[in-house]
């Protein structure tokens, strides 16, 4: 036992010692020349290969050379505008818009379903709610049995207005939606309806300003905005956008988001490069649907709210359920400006990463192509004292044992 302690013992001193030694060995590259063409296609082909990444994709389409900014400051002004006759009423975008102006969120009525002369007191809850349904009062426990009840159970059957079945009676405004709903046709016209975006866009690390309003030379903003409808080419700095642009453009059918609404992003992205005039720096659009819509009993957008009025001294109400079009303005924004610091940091990694094509072809070389040994042998040496023979040159004495230079193109068949 106490031999194989004396022998581990020693083995692990050794490598120990061995370690500590090696630790301090210079080890400096060997140049070598390969009479390969094989590797030779290799060694130039993984060079191209690299050289064109970093031109073409960190230099030219990452902009690695710039300064960027990603996180700008931006407003967002809103205001919906249109005019529509709805059966015999004229309704303008005091109706049908919420809020009528001003944030980056806004929405717009398509269609509407009322509950009128909704009063205090009790009345049969909906057949479609959970143990809604009973035959005595034992069936009805008082109180709010869920989340899908009208009301509070009062712990009564009762006969469900003019039908021979029973549901349990709440005390809620009555009638319920369900019971005496009147809905209306859609506001096919909103198509037509316009919507302004006007967004501000400050980066304060360039110290640039932009705005997505800018009339043609020789004409006012306000005239210009007056007739102008957003293109993507003819008129990109116009930001009046309609409805049925922006429906179309999200890849939706108007029709059906009058029937049950939905919710739209416009997204406004600004990529901006400051190496060109501020002028390039232009927004652009694009729009999609966000609400979750596939197969769902709540899909679209819709709320609630409600009238008040004094009617024979009770307080009564109309409640009105809104499906619309909900906009949701989202801006993304980068600019970049050329620095020095990026270029040579992107520079510097662009020339190390070149020497990644001198490891593969080692590796090649001394895994896979013939006389891989002879390359090794000649690739690795290990100068251990002092040649007595040496070479004098221009500029140093270089010793003939271990060259740093050899030509394997003579003597090694390939």
């Amino acid at each position: 036992m106490s031999e194989i302690l004396s022998t581990i013992a020693m083995g692990v001193r050794d490598f120990v010692k061995d370690y500590f030694n090696g630790f301090w060995d210079y080890e400096t590259p060997k140049m070598m020349v390969i009479k390969n063409r094989p590797l030779g296609v290799i060694y130039r082909a993984v060079q191209f290969l690299v050289i064109t990444y970093f031109i073409w994709y960190v230099f030219i389409s990452q902009k690695a050379y710039q300064q960027s900014e990603t996180h700008p400051e931006s407003s967002v002004y809103t205001r919906m505008k249109g005019k529509a006759v709805h059966g015999d009423d004229v309704l303008d975008n005091v109706e049908y818009a919420h809020p009528p102006e001003g944030v980056d969120v806004i929405s717009t009525i398509l269609r509407r379903e009322f509950t009128y002369d909704q009063r205090q007191g009790t009345c049969p809850e909906h057949f479609s709610v959970d143990n809604a349904n009973c035959t005595t009062d034992s069936d009805c426990f008082p109180g709010l049995p869920n989340f899908d009840s009208h009301g509070i159970r009062t712990g009564r059957c009762v006969q469900y207005h003019n039908y021979t079945f029973k549901t349990c009676e709440i005390m809620a405004w009555c009638p319920i939606e369900e019971y005496a709903v009147v809905r209306e046709p859609p506001l096919v016209e909103a198509i037509n309806f316009t919507v302004f975006i006007r967004n501000s866009i400050h980066f304060p690390k360039f110290k640039v300003l932009r705005v997505n309003v800018e009339s043609p030379p020789g004409m006012k903003t306000k005239k210009y905005l007056k007739r102008c409808h957003y293109h993507e080419e003819d008129a990109p700095y116009c930001p009046i956008f309609r409805l049925g642009y922006i429906a179309n453009q999200a890849r939706e059918n108007f029709t059906e988001l009058c029937r049950t609404g939905g919710v739209i992003g416009v997204f406004i992205n600004w990529d901006c490069n400051l190496d060109l005039d501020s002028s390039h720096c232009k927004p652009t659009y694009t729009f999609r649907r966000l609400d979750v819509r596939k197969d769902l009993a709540d899909s679209g957008y819709y709320y609630r709210f409600a009238k008040y009025y004094d009617k024979n001294g009770v307080e009564s109400r109309t409640l009105i359920k809104a499906y619309g079009i909900r906009l949701d303005i989202i801006v993304h924004g980068q600019a970049g400006k050329f620095s020095v610091i990026p270029t040579i940091i992107s520079t510097v990694t662009a020339l190390t990463s070149v020497g990644i094509c001198s490891i593969i072809c080692d590796w090649i070389m001394l895994t896979f192509v013939d006389k891989n040994e002879v390359y090794s042998d000649r690739k690795f040496d290990e100068v251990i004292q002092e040649p007595t023979d040496t070479i004098h040159t221009e500029f140093s004495y270089i010793s003939s044992y271990g060259s740093n230079h050899s030509d394997l193109s003579d003597g090694v068949p390939l």
